[in-house]
């Protein structure tokens, strides 16, 4: 307005600064009608001429305004340029790529123009940006999705709640979320297979204690039962921390009821060896029994060791245990017999009868555990077995002795039996047994001296007495062989006495003549009394018994008269 304000000649045409043909000779055409309408109204010249500024100002307002429009254009079109480069500028900025655009000087043509040739840079930015915001987006959501299932939010992710930032568009950007994502992809695989790890164990515990195991994954987490929704199972830390409890509680239960089971087990076969259950009821439990040389590991037999396979052992153990009660009794005198036979067959010092009675007082009492008891007995037994293994040998050897002592004794009797040598019934298997008899005779005194040298080292080893029929072995063996030495001089006083029997029998015959004799029958003594021809039931049960009838003959060595002269004779066959 102030550019048209500055025109001072409106006299002059308007039309005169135009530089179009048609318009100027168009406006020159409507002036000449104007003149003429003028003309035939009569208009003054005052008024023409007030009429034509009139007119020349209304068109200077038009082209005025039109100026300003033209302006405010140009202003838009260079505000629109510039917002061109700096969106080119930010998105470039923003996506990390380069562009290098020419200077608006430099770049020649007008406004348009300019614009014309930055705008498909400005789209193809557009579009690039787009398609890395969809990216960013997707990538943005299945992190989210993935940190979610983590976290152990179930909540359902919607596409538009993530939120880009547009400011940072980069490859570099981009390759950092795509990083992220693997590793959290790789962080969901790992924790996916330890749940399916933890699932398969406790399935694996579930078949073995015959549990519930969908009620457990339940439990757990619903996400862990395999569904028809398709739902992906949980691999929150929550998740894995339950099922990893969850594992160790089973595998605690596991080993404590294997551990029942492995005891019951031994109890059923300590029970069946007690009462010797047949072979066909043991089978019933052949599960059991095998488990007890398992580990936790080996086990994995389904049911093996459910509540159904424990109460039912346990209600087998109550009823041998009931039944074995009713029979303890009887086995524990079956062991006392077992003892007692083991005692009298190696000679130990054991009161049979006062033990047996303190083992009934006891059984009535109801003071001791029977089961001790008989755990006792057994102890008993064993060390008896020890022993006896240990008396063995002494006791083969004081057999031997014995054997020889008896024969000596047969051998005694038989060589003062005067009528050994007559023809008779047992004559001959008499004198195959004298033979014998002092063959063994002969071995008495190294048989004596190796036993007390055996029961000797024996006693020595074992810090006590050996005990032989309730009396010291080698005090016996010690009275044994001061009763042989009494003994042998019984014999040489018996011989000399007779000797002189036989002197004073021949020196009467000298004097008197000889007197028929009678004859006695074999096995008839001198003194009128039966002598028994085959001594073989007689025995010597101990030394002592040879003591009292070496001082029974000494009594009848004394007898004989002081003057009684003795004749030699041979000995012979003593």
């Amino acid at each position: 307005m102030s550019t048209c304000s500055g025109t001072a000649n409106y006299t002059s045409s308007p039309f005169s600064f135009s530089k179009s043909t048609t318009t100027t000779t168009t406006c020159s055409s409507l002036l000449h009608e104007l003149q003429e309408i003028w003309e035939e109204i009569g208009e003054s010249d005052n008024e023409r001429d007030e009429m034509l500024l009139q007119l020349e100002h209304e068109c200077l307002d038009i082209y005025c305004r039109k100026v300003e429009t033209s302006k405010r254009y140009k202003a838009d079109l260079h505000h629109s340029l510039a917002e061109a480069n700096v969106k080119i500028a930010e998105l470039a900025s923003a996506l990390g790529e380069r562009i290098s655009l020419p200077q608006n000087e430099k770049m020649g043509g007008n406004i348009k123009e300019q614009i014309s040739v930055i705008n498909p840079t400005l789209e193809n930015l557009k579009m690039l940006k787009h398609g890395r915001v969809k990216e960013f987006s997707e990538l943005q959501l299945q992190i989210a999705q993935i940190c979610a299932e983590i976290a152990g939010n179930g909540q359902t992710l919607n596409p538009d709640d993530i939120q880009v930032d547009e400011l940072d568009l980069t490859t570099k950007k981009l390759g950092e979320l795509n990083s992220q994502l693997l590793e959290l992809q790789s962080e969901r695989n790992f924790r996916l297979q330890k749940v399916n790890s933890h699932i398969s164990a406790i399935h694996k515990l579930s078949v073995v204690m015959s549990l519930d195991f969908k009620r457990i994954m339940a439990e757990i987490h619903p996400s862990l039962i395999d569904s028809p929704t398709g739902q992906s199972k949980s691999i929150s830390n929550e998740t894995l921390a339950r099922l990893t409890s969850e594992v160790n509680s089973l595998m605690q239960n596991k080993r404590w009821r294997l551990e029942k089971v492995q005891d019951l087990g031994s109890t059923l076969i300590e029970l069946w060896n007690l009462m010797e259950t047949p072979i066909e009821e043991q089978k019933r439990f052949n599960l059991v029994t095998r488990l007890i040389t398992s580990t936790v590991d080996e086990v994995v037999s389904q049911e093996c060791l459910s509540n159904h396979v424990i109460e039912q052992t346990e209600a087998e153990v109550t009823r041998l245990n009931t039944l074995k009660a009713s029979k303890m009794k009887e086995l524990i005198f079956k062991r006392q017999n077992e003892l007692e036979e083991i005692y009298s067959g190696v000679h130990m010092d054991v009161d049979i009868e006062k033990a047996r009675e303190i083992l009934i007082s006891l059984m009535e009492s109801g003071s001791v555990n029977l089961s001790d008891l008989l755990s006792s007995m057994e102890e008993q037994i064993a060390k008896a077995r020890e022993q006896s293994q240990s008396r063995k040998d002494i006791l083969d050897k004081t057999e031997k002795w014995k054997h020889a002592s008896e024969e000596e004794s047969w051998l005694d009797e038989y060589e003062r039996d005067d009528n050994r040598y007559n023809a008779g019934r047992g004559a001959h298997k008499n004198l195959k047994r004298a033979e014998k008899a002092r063959t063994l005779v002969s071995k008495i005194p190294s048989l004596v001296e190796n036993l007390t040298a055996k029961v000797t080292a024996w006693e020595l080893d074992k810090g006590m007495p050996f005990l032989y029929n309730k009396a010291p072995l080698l005090r016996t063996l010690e009275e044994f062989t001061n009763l042989r030495q009494e003994k042998e001089e019984e014999k040489r006083r018996y011989r000399e006495q007779k000797k002189l029997q036989d002197q004073l029998a021949a020196e009467q015959e000298a004097l008197f003549g000889s007197k028929p004799s009678i004859k006695k029958p074999l096995g008839v003594s001198t003194n009128g009394n039966t002598m028994v021809a085959t001594p073989n039931s007689r025995r010597v049960e101990s030394a002592r018994h040879g003591i009292s009838g070496g001082r029974e003959r000494r009594d009848s060595v004394k007898a004989i008269p002081i003057n009684y002269v003795a004749l030699p004779k041979d000995d012979r066959g003593v």
